[in-house]
């Protein structure tokens, strides 16, 4: 199969999870893979398929914009941009200034105050189905334990989780095949006018708006109360910005590292040497979890809008261009990577992946908790010396996301488990 045949548009494309072998040709041409205009997706784009070309898009905002047109590959009217941004849709300075305002509590030293709490929710999930002895892993573990720890950061109780839960898994299904019906939750904004072009997108600033009110009446210490007392230029963020932000950290915090902890369990069955390699060793338990990551690709793509004449991978681009950095092909750039398609818990730590984005202003804001927690995940697993048996998975419905919607798992403990070189100081 030619790359020109590959539809990258399709969410059946991706239905078996990344396809490699297209995005190994793509990466091998000269230039850039061009996808024609489609009446669905409006313009066509261009794919980025290497590393190293993916990190100049990403460090270059002035030259591939966040904010003119916007993030996903499909084309959205002008008046919507306002209605949808959040900061992820936006340029350096607005972004930079909106983004000083959570960072601090996603540093890689903050996060770590979240250790104990996350090690909690860890062991109360696997406590869960290692009693049952089988289950689905995705609504089991890796669903509740992100929503959680994000939840609790922004100040939503307990018995709210699986509502946004749901509404985050809605929220993808606004990038698929089939989205939701546009009067789902009781909506009556136009589609088009909702980021993922989706109801759940209006149900979710519904429900940030009733969050707002009560931290207004009670303020606690958490995110969500830090947001709407915060100030920029002198102005508080409105109801609609904070239903944005509010909607991003959510999504963001969520989504994207419960397909990491999804794709960890068919890791875990698909490579045992590994695994079992890092039971013995919990030093390279930090380079297990970047491996997964790398090797799920959690977010496939972002998109960025050219607004200059430059020439990118051998390509002449000119402004308007719409250029697609596919992240789940770039993880896996042979240029970049030695042996791209083994999974190796010691990999170097440069060159570094792009699952957490190629750098620069839009650097994921909370890789480092996504890193904590799979590493908490993980440790938990081999202090109990769990052995999972997959079946098989269901992936979501989505060229955006590379989320596994059900996996059925056995769980059983290995009595043989080796002993680590670090459990007794634990």
């Amino acid at each position: 199969m030619s790359p020109v045949e590959v539809d990258l548009r399709d969410a059946r494309t991706f239905d078996r999870g990344i396809p490699h072998e297209a995005f190994a040709r793509m990466r091998a041409a000269s230039g850039l893979h061009r996808t024609p205009d489609d009446l669905r997706h409006g313009r066509g784009f261009w794919s980025v398929t290497r590393l190293a070309d993916v990190v100049e898009v990403s460090r270059d905002p002035g030259t591939y914009s966040s904010e003119v047109g916007h993030i996903q590959m499909y084309d959205i009217d002008e008046d919507c941009l306002s209605a949808r941004a959040s900061m992820i849709d936006l340029d350096p300075p607005v972004h930079t200034r909106l983004r000083r305002l959570v960072s601090s509590a996603f540093t890689p030293r903050h996060v770590q105050g979240y250790r104990s709490a996350i090690r909690r929710r860890v062991r109360r999930q696997l406590d869960r189905i290692e009693v049952a002895g089988d289950g689905d892993w995705v609504t089991e573990v890796a669903a509740p334990i992100p929503i959680g720890v994000i939840c609790d950061l922004m100040g939503v109780p307990e018995q709210d989780h699986d509502h946004l839960v749901e509404l985050s898994d809605h929220l993808v299904a606004g990038t698929s095949s089939e989205p939701l019906p546009p009067d789902a939750y009781g909506n009556t904004t136009e589609l088009r006018l909702l980021p993922f072009n989706s109801p759940a997108a209006s149900a979710m600033s519904a429900y940030a708006d009733r969050l707002a009110g009560r931290l207004r009446d009670e303020p606690g210490d958490d995110l969500s109360t830090q947001l709407l007392h915060a100030e920029i230029d002198g102005e508080r963020l409105s109801p609609a910005e904070f239903a944005n932000f509010f909607r991003l950290m959510i999504f963001a915090g969520n989504e994207t590292t419960r397909s990491a902890m999804a794709h960890l369990a068919l890791h875990h069955a698909a490579f045992p040497a590994a695994f079992g390699r890092v039971a013995g060793d919990r030093t390279l338990l930090g380079g297990l979890a970047e491996e997964i990551v790398r090797y799920s690709s959690p977010i496939l793509y972002f998109r960025r809008t050219v607004t200059r004449h430059v020439e990118l991978g051998g390509t002449p681009l000119a402004p308007g261009d719409k250029v697609v950095m596919w992240y789940a092909a770039a993880n896996f750039d042979e240029r970049a990577f030695d042996a791209p398609l083994e999974f190796r818990p010691d990999r170097p730590t440069t060159p570094t992946h792009s699952a957490f984005g190629g750098g620069g202003a839009h650097f994921c804001l909370g890789a480092s908790l996504a890193r904590l927690e799979l590493v908490e995940l993980l440790d938990e697993m081999f202090d109990r010396g769990l052995r999972l048996t997959v079946g098989e998975p269901s992936y979501v419905d989505s060229n955006f996301v590379n989320g596994i919607e059900h996996l059925p798992v056995r769980v059983d403990r290995d009595r043989r488990r080796p002993t680590t070189t670090n459990e007794s100081t634990r």
